[in-house]
């Protein structure tokens, strides 16, 4: 229910100051809006974000206040937080509105005592929810910090959390709000409408990386139970064709032994020279002179055919490495 029109409804300052700017003209709040720091449109961007409508007595008295004349009432200001958010994009650039602005960022101080505090006391604080929400909440830490939680957590749980950040595309800003609440009561309520794009896959294969082989190998077999295919997925997003050029000779040749000559010539096709370079080590100099002499008469190939045959290629050297055959550089840190 919008107030009465000649109401005069209190305001805080970080109120009045946000009224003031969405009331004026964009190339006139610009300039302005420009001489403000970060943490002040911070201020401003929570407060625009919980403003409604305001009664013109309101806004007289704002106006007084600066200016000391104002005629006309605003309801729902020049659209609000969108008005204000154009505003820092036109005075601030792209790059800095969206540190202010942008619904996924989170403020600083829960993620930094949760990155700074004891493995072992987080996973405890996370041990009670669901996979789903420990999933969310190690979506946002760094690798390395995600796996040391994840290792502390029981292992079939482990497994669980990574089957779950894995199937994510996207998250739920909102989704953080209670474990958030339990760290500290400063973290604002976000848009649970605000969806974070993610690629589970990739950033559970980047946590697993961080963890090491021993405990990726745990964990990956125990997710292989559940979803073969999901364990497929993620280990071939732990390791690309790219990173094969850290072979060593042996490795290389062994590699190449198990690979078709059709199959490397396409898997090579646009490939680095340092990469055609390093594979090419594996092979006899007749071998790799047939190679090059057949990728250079051949003809435009869809890019679906050369990441085909370069996932047969990276496959045939995960089995290679399960089998303990050749080294993928993947030692335990």
């Amino acid at each position: 229910m919008a107030p009465p029109n000649d109401k005069v409804t209190p305001l805080s300052g970080p109120e009045k100051a946000v009224l003031f700017l969405l009331s004026l003209e964009e190339e006139v709040a610009a300039p302005i809006v420009a001489e403000l720091t970060v943490t002040d449109l911070k201020k401003l961007r929570e407060v625009a974000s919980l403003m409604r409508e305001v009664s013109k007595g309101s806004l007289d008295a704002t106006y007084a206040e600066f200016i000391k004349r104002t005629n006309e009432a605003i309801a729902v200001p020049r659209g609000g937080l969108p008005y204000l958010k154009r505003l820092a994009v036109s005075s601030l650039g792209p790059r800095k509105a969206s540190e202010v602005f942008d619904p996924t960022a989170l403020p600083s101080s829960p993620l930094r005592r949760l990155e700074q505090a004891p493995p072992d006391a987080v996973a405890s604080l996370l041990e009670a929810e669901s996979p789903q929400l420990i999933a969310a909440v190690v979506a946002r830490l760094e690798p390395r910090t995600a796996a040391d939680i994840l290792a502390a957590l029981p292992s079939e749980q482990e497994a669980d959390v990574l089957v779950c950040l894995a199937g994510m595309n996207d998250l739920p800003a909102g989704v953080l709000e209670d474990v958030a609440v339990a760290i500290t009561e400063e973290l604002p309520s976000p848009d649970a409408e605000t969806l974070i794009a993610i690629d589970g896959v990739s950033k559970a294969a980047e946590i697993l990386n961080a963890a090491g082989r021993e405990q990726s190998t745990e964990v990956l077999e125990a997710i292989e139970s559940q979803s073969p295919d999901l364990a497929r997925d993620m280990r071939m997003a732990m390791f690309t064709f790219e990173d094969l050029r850290a072979l060593d000779p042996k490795g290389m040749r062994d590699l190449m032994r198990e690979v078709s000559t059709e199959k490397l010539t396409l898997a090579l096709k646009d490939a680095p020279e340092d990469l055609m370079n390093a594979m090419f080590a594996g092979l006899s100099e007749r071998a790799a002179k047939l190679i090059r002499d057949d990728l250079e008469i051949l003809g435009r190939v869809r890019k679906s055919d050369i990441e085909g045959a370069r996932r047969e290629v990276v496959q045939v050297a995960l089995r290679l490495e399960a089998e303990g055959t050749i080294d993928l550089g993947r030692d335990e840190e």
